[in-house]
């Protein structure tokens, strides 16, 4: 373990570079500039929100949500199969190159996208979240890899900071290049925002360098067979008989199915709900976005003290508690100013819940275990499975209800289970802080 190495902060430090690189396509694409922009191409002349999809006519938003639910259905059902042949051959870092690649190469594709290629477009950014989430399973499986238990909380914290200031940084440039397309020697706001998904794509891909220059390529040791594939599945199936056993780690994915439910689909859709609902103008949004950002990097760190001070399971209750009072309180959101109290509210709790969930569930994962990639398979697994009914759902009920806002009540029901399993978890206390 790298424990032992002398360049241990160097590696976590490069790691935690990797949410730096990543996250501004969570922002720039999935969040704020690209829905919009696909918001505004999509939209006929007459104003008209329906599009015409391979044949198929549908709400645009609704087919937004549907794309997105598609795409981690896909990383659902192939990343434990990838998880066993990278923790069985160890190579990790080989699958976390491939799919951040991926992704970076779909969002530079998107700058080609202007309405007109709906399909293209769609296809782009189904890649790029495939690319997206693919990556993240095995980043986040070297978290108990490069770290010891009582740093896993800060070290969470401190990827997510990183990732919430760069893309931060990233979006104020293409926010000014869209704003001010003259500025930077660019004909039109729309150039600009299509510029925008390129600059994404190259940040991604050059930043994640750094972290793969110090990520160990092969800590245990382990051979590449002829059987990749066989070996690929016995170690998840392996994993999987392991993972039914340990009935604290059961019952902490199944409250971080139904909560991740709510939090992943309100990251995926606030910007559609105020360009929507609201009618907010695309400057307003962004600096909505903006707000989450800037105070999710201080609930990262302020839930992480949390934990030290009263334990995991404390801080996470609370947080899914003011989940809870937050989609109620969408549904009475009329004005801007409601709007951007809900959003300093959201980034609050936003960064704190990602990253204590994160470090959390590397506490569950038994220490004699090598197959860090397997395990956490599970965890993106649930997430991604979270994600695929959180926004199919929503769009369900959008479609169903003609209103936005019904969809965000629902949001809290899945908030109530999930609270409902988290209190029957019970963490062992030589495994966390607290119980």
């Amino acid at each position: 373990m790298l424990a032992t190495l002398q360049n241990k902060k160097k590696v976590q430090n490069g790691w935690a570079m990797y949410d730096w690189a990543n996250s501004v396509y969570s922002l720039v694409i999935t969040s704020t500039i690209f829905p919009v922009y696909y918001n505004n191409v999509t939209k006929a002349i007459d104003g008209s929100d329906k599009v015409n999809f391979f044949g198929f006519e549908m709400i645009n938003t609704v087919l937004y949500s549907y794309s997105i639910s598609f795409s981690f259905l896909i990383i659902a059902l192939i990343s434990p199969l990838l998880s066993g042949i990278a923790d069985s051959t160890g190579k990790k870092l080989s699958f976390m190159k491939f799919f951040a690649y991926l992704g970076a190469i779909s969002c530079v594709g998107l700058f080609f996208f202007d309405g007109s290629n709906l399909e293209f477009g769609i296809i782009c950014s189904v890649l790029a979240s495939i690319g997206y989430a693919g990556s993240i399973v095995f980043y986040n499986a070297y978290l108990p890899e490069i770290s010891e238990e009582n740093e896993y909380d800060f070290l969470s914290a401190k990827g997510f900071a990183l990732g919430y200031i760069g893309s931060v940084i990233l979006l104020i440039l293409n926010l000014l290049m869209i704003q001010f397309p003259s500025a930077f020697m660019i004909p039109d706001g729309g150039i600009a925002a299509r510029l925008s998904f390129l600059i994404t794509g190259v940040w991604w891909a050059g930043f994640a360098q750094i972290t793969f220059n110090v990520l160990p390529k092969n800590p245990f040791g382990k051979n590449v067979t002829r059987e990749i594939l066989s070996k690929g599945y016995k170690e998840i199936r392996k994993v999987f008989f392991e993972v039914r056993k340990i009935g604290v780690m059961n019952k902490f994915l199944a409250s971080f199915f139904f909560y991740s439910m709510g939090v992943q689909t309100v990251m995926y859709l606030a910007a559609s709900f105020g360009d929507k609902e609201l009618g907010l103008p695309g400057d307003q949004l962004i600096l909505t976005i903006l707000i989450i950002q800037f105070v999710a990097i201080i609930g990262s760190y302020f839930f992480a003290f949390l934990s030290k001070k009263y334990g995991n399971k404390s801080s996470l209750v609370i947080m899914v508690i003011i989940w809870i009072f937050i989609c109620g309180a969408a549904y009475y959101v009329y004005t801007v100013y409601e709007f951007f109290a809900l959003a300093f509210v959201v980034g609050l709790v936003m960064g704190g819940i990602q990253s204590l969930s994160r470090s959390t569930f590397s506490k569950l994962i038994p220490e004699s275990t090598t197959d860090h990639a397997s395990y956490f398979s599970f965890y993106d697994v649930t997430e991604k499975m979270a994600i695929v009914l959180g926004t199919f759902s929503y769009g369900v009920i959008e479609q169903l209800t003609g209103s936005m806002r019904n969809s965000s009540l629902t949001l809290g029901i899945f908030f109530l289970v999930g609270l409902g399993f988290l209190l029957l978890v019970t963490i062992p206390k030589s495994q966390l802080n607290a119980s």
